[in-house]
């Protein structure tokens, strides 16, 4: 049965389950949200009205193909697999919105990682490494190659922007580390690959971003620069071999489909408007 999206699910709290229900935070005065349809989907089929994979590729030895993403049994899936005659090794896809948006919004996904060395990725973005807005509001990495960091990694919310202006980065950080939710949460603590996490973003306005996690406030940054451009949505997954990433993905890995493999459970998303 197709799940349904209604009103009253989005904004109530879901009995007998072990998180709260997914929804925005509490609209400011005179405002409320309302959804945005086509950035909202329960990935009960592929909707190519609302999605394209975007194969633009990173640097080596990441391979986007069209193959290596897609949406199976309620779940947006993006897989890892092995090339191994290829100097581009890993090959990978991206999945992006074909609509953008602009503050003041949120969106919040429901996502598992693979448990590979590699990012798993829940961002949005417009423009290239010159010119561009960038607010990523998930990179974790549930099993890094670089062993020092195997306590770190896997419960870290790695969130960040950019503002990049004639080629000149303004960039900050608002990094979480799951081991910091509440006491009561019952995601405290749990690594990225074993369970679904809830990861959100209020784009308040030109300067300020609020990330959450699990239903909770997980990090926020301020802008010195404005943002200026509407925003796709996207989810990828890569690896690179620098201790910024975690370290290079181990081949035999992508070889394993019980691992190899991220999932998005739903996304939602809500623009504010006046009541």
């Amino acid at each position: 049965m197709k799940k349904v999206i209604t009103t009253v699910a989005l904004l109530l709290l879901t009995a007998n389950i072990a998180v709260v229900a997914q929804r925005p935070p509490k609209a400011p005065e005179g405002m409320k949200w309302e959804i945005v349809s086509e950035l909202t989907d329960e990935f009960d089929d592929w909707d190519g009205k609302k999605w394209t994979k975007s194969l633009w590729n990173y640097g080596v030895p990441v391979q986007m193909c069209v193959g290596n993403s897609g949406v199976t049994d309620g779940k947006l899936w993006i897989k890892a697999t092995l090339d191994k005659d290829a100097e581009r090794w890993f090959k990978t896809s991206r999945v992006m919105s074909k609509k953008r948006i602009k503050f003041p919004m949120y969106t919040e996904c429901s996502m598992r990682t693979a448990h590979i060395s590699a990012f798993n990725t829940f961002w949005m973005n417009n423009g290239n490494s010159h010119e561009r807005d960038e607010i990523d509001m998930c990179e974790n990495n549930s099993k890094p190659s670089i062993k020092e960091q195997e306590n770190e990694r896997p419960y870290m919310l790695c969130s960040q922007y950019f503002v990049v202006v004639d080629g000149d980065t303004e960039r900050a950080h608002g990094n979480f580390d799951n081991r910091n939710l509440s006491a009561d949460n019952p995601l405290r603590g749990v690594k990225w690959n074993e369970e679904f996490q809830r990861i959100g973003v209020w784009w308040i306005d030109a300067n300020n971003i609020q990330f959450y996690l699990n239903g909770e406030p997980a990090g926020k940054v301020a802008s010195k620069r404005n943002f200026t451009r509407e925003l796709n949505i996207i989810w990828d997954l890569w690896t690179f071999d620098k201790p910024w990433t975690g370290g290079i993905a181990i081949k035999n890995d992508l070889l394993d489909d019980e691992i190899n493999t991220m999932y998005v459970d739903w996304i939602y998303t809500y623009r504010l408007v006046p009541e």
